[in-house]
């Protein structure tokens, strides 16, 4: 039976585990911290009780899934895996040194696959003897529940390797995206305009409450403040700070004080019992709910654009990325073409006339402009 190997135990790292024994592979499974391993296997057996108290899995399946993942020591072992997955430190010293040690022991033909959600692909590859078989496949969390698994290819990644992750990929059920080793991928990059345009609006005056209720009445399941609560405004904040300095200060990646203050307050949303909404129940939408709703659509089709104009992704995929990494009810290109590019043109155009210094250059749309 082939064999996943999957280094780094916390939540994500686990879920990661749990998915591959879960379509039937066999999982050798690590942690540099002990304990993480000693108690991985009940954990597991947690995360997997409420489907088993459903009726929704059977416990002859719990404990089958629970015995194909078999902890060990550490990456010498790992050598008869076909995928190595590494869920470890956000540090890019750490996943070279990770993926060093496992070239020593595994096949040549074994694909080395990191989840990180902020590094270069690329510069996790570079100085290792086989750079065109490491890959991205980033997950989200939690990642048993999300369908969504980004799979990132640097410049020197081999198509063969692509072409084995997508194989090894398929018996867990997730939704496979190609997208480009750019900063924040497609999901973490492309959801910034529905944070950060409900910031700006926030910034002109409006409430949270209210653009979140115009969201809402425009079929979204949550809206930009309620995500940030559900997510935690730290995570917020961290995420774009992180791409606003990998994408140079970009004004389409502002860092608006008020998601700082918010932050700073302590607020940080559900965790914290209080957030930008969270408790409270949503207002009627406003009158001019439509308008909220065509703006932050028109910069989540531009960011999109942006993107596609980069290469390396499709209009579809990143669609279908958004609206399962998101929840979205539709994705920017659809957006696009629900509302037509000469609409999203002339709103994006008044935005960037009316945009106070901090944020000229925010609503520019790509050199080859907007199309559907």
């Amino acid at each position: 039976m082939t064999a996943v190997a999957v280094i780094g135990l916390g939540t994500m790292g686990l879920g990661i585990a749990q998915v591959f024994a879960a379509a039937g592979y066999t999982v050798l499974a690590t942690d540099s911290h002990e304990p993480a391993r000693a108690n991985a296997l009940d954990r597991i057996a947690t995360s997997l009780a409420p489907r088993v108290e459903a009726g929704k899995l059977s416990s002859i399946d719990r404990d089958a899934i629970r015995s194909r993942v078999q902890i060990v020591d550490g990456p010498e072992a790992m050598g008869q895996a076909a995928l190595a997955i590494e869920a470890v430190i956000e540090q890019l010293p750490a996943k070279q040194s990770l993926f060093a040690a496992l070239e020593q022991v595994m096949a040549p033909d074994a694909i080395l696959a990191t989840n990180t959600s902020s590094l270069s692909v690329a510069a996790i590859a570079q100085g290792l003897k086989h750079p065109d078989r490491i890959i991205g496949l980033h997950f989200f969390n939690p990642a048993p529940a999300m369908k969504l698994v980004e799979l990132v290819a640097h410049p020197g990644t081999a198509p063969r390797a692509l072409d084995t992750a997508r194989a090894l990929m398929q018996p867990t059920g997730k939704t496979v995206i190609d997208c480009p080793d750019r900063p924040g991928f497609i999901v973490n990059r492309c959801a910034r305009p529905f944070y950060g345009e409900a910031l700006a609006l926030m910034e002109e005056g409006r409430t949270p409450a209210e653009i979140d209720a115009a969201m809402v009445q425009a079929g979204y399941r949550l809206g930009p403040f309620s995500l940030i609560d559900l997510i935690g405004a730290d995570i917020n904040l961290a995420a774009t700070e992180g791409l606003n300095r990998a994408m140079d200060g970009h004004p389409r990646y502002h860092v608006f004080d008020a998601l700082r203050a918010q932050v700073a307050s302590g607020t940080l949303g559900r965790k914290t019992g209080r957030g930008f909404v969270h408790p409270d129940p949503l207002p009627p939408a406003p009158q001019d709910a439509p308008a909220i709703v065509l703006r932050i659509e028109a910069t989540l089709a531009n960011e999109a654009a942006w993107l596609l104009a980069e290469g390396g992704t499709t209009r579809d995929g990143i669609d279908t990325a958004l609206k399962l990494g998101l929840n979205l009810p539709r994705g920017p290109f659809d957006c696009l073409q629900a509302h037509g590019p000469a609409t999203i043109a002339a709103e994006l155009a008044r935005l960037e006339q009316a945009a106070p210094p901090h944020l000229k250059t925010r609503y520019l749309p790509p050199p080859d402009g907007l199309t559907a």
